[in-house]
């Protein structure tokens, strides 16, 4: 089955998916491991693993690569950030066909203004509805698989207020979009609105220390949000155990007071499936 198709199927089900914000094919591997049914290629956590912030310094063909490398190491679909389509509806249209060559399921488009910022930063301008609404009809209609996925982001409750991104995602719907996305809601009695107010498929972002109040999957269930991504979590969390190990390596010139928490080198190996290489590898020597 396609993985467009899988996602497709998946949010049919009405069922809600807790997603994992992955980097790269490691990090994607690792969150496979732990039993995600989907994953999500966060843009920003893309950038800042190349030590750079999330401000839309990062170009398409850059984020392509790292988007082959992470479909390509793991078996369930992943859905991209395809940011705010990198220029006009021409510009959106190149970019959607390196998306599909790389063989997401699925992508979020959103209303910055470019260069953007990261959802639950301050300082956000978003550009005229209009302006998304047209890209969004644009990639629908020219979409090489009609299963791809199509999430409509605003960011505009920071800057035009709740009700004016409730009015935006009416018109992204409307433009053809299969999933609604309002970021950054602050409080859960938005979220219910959210709910309340569209029919159709919803995605939250939702994280520790984030704008928006964080739900247990119960209450997500109950208000029928069907895709929850954390997006920088593992990055976060990453960053975390390797400064400390960069501190243990300069203090002691080892990691033994962290053999606990990190992975030991079989760990490791079976995380990238390195048996199967050296099968492969012995299978075909000469």
């Amino acid at each position: 089955m396609r993985k467009t198709t899988a996602l497709r199927k998946l949010i049919e089900t009405g069922k809600t998916y807790l997603i994992p914000g992955v980097y790269d094919g490691l990090s994607a591997r690792i969150a496979q491991a732990a039993g995600a049914e989907l994953l999500y290629a966060t843009g920003g956590g893309i950038a800042r693993s190349t030590g750079i912030p999330d401000m839309g310094l990062f170009n398409p063909v850059q984020i392509v690569e790292r988007l082959e490398q992470i479909v390509d190491s793991v078996d369930v679909p992943v859905i991209a950030d395809f940011d705010t389509g990198y220029g006009n509806a021409l510009n959106a249209l190149h970019t959607l066909k390196g998306f599909e060559r790389a063989g997401v399921a699925g992508f979020h488009i959103e209303d910055q203004v470019f260069p953007k910022r990261c959802g639950h930063m301050e300082g956000k301008a978003v550009v005229p509805a209009a302006e998304l609404a047209s890209k969004i009809r644009a990639i629908k209609d020219n979409a090489a698989d009609d299963d791809l996925i199509v999430i409509a982001r605003t960011d505009s409750v920071a800057v035009e207020g709740f009700d004016a991104a409730l009015d935006r995602m009416h018109l992204y719907m409307e433009a053809g979009a299969d999933v609604a996305f309002i970021e950054a809601p602050t409080t859960v009695e938005q979220i219910e609105r959210i709910s309340t107010e569209f029919s159709q498929p919803k995605l939250l972002n939702m994280f520790w220390s984030g704008k928006t109040p964080v739900l247990q999957r119960a209450k997500l269930e109950e208000l029928g949000i069907n895709l929850v991504i954390a997006p920088g979590d593992l990055q976060r969390a990453a960053m975390h155990a390797m400064r400390q190990a960069a501190d243990a390596i300069l203090r002691d010139g080892h990691t033994e007071s962290l053999s606990d928490v990190m992975a030991t080198f079989d760990d490791r190996e079976v995380a990238i499936n390195s048996a199967k290489y050296m099968a492969l590898d012995e299978k075909y020597a000469v």
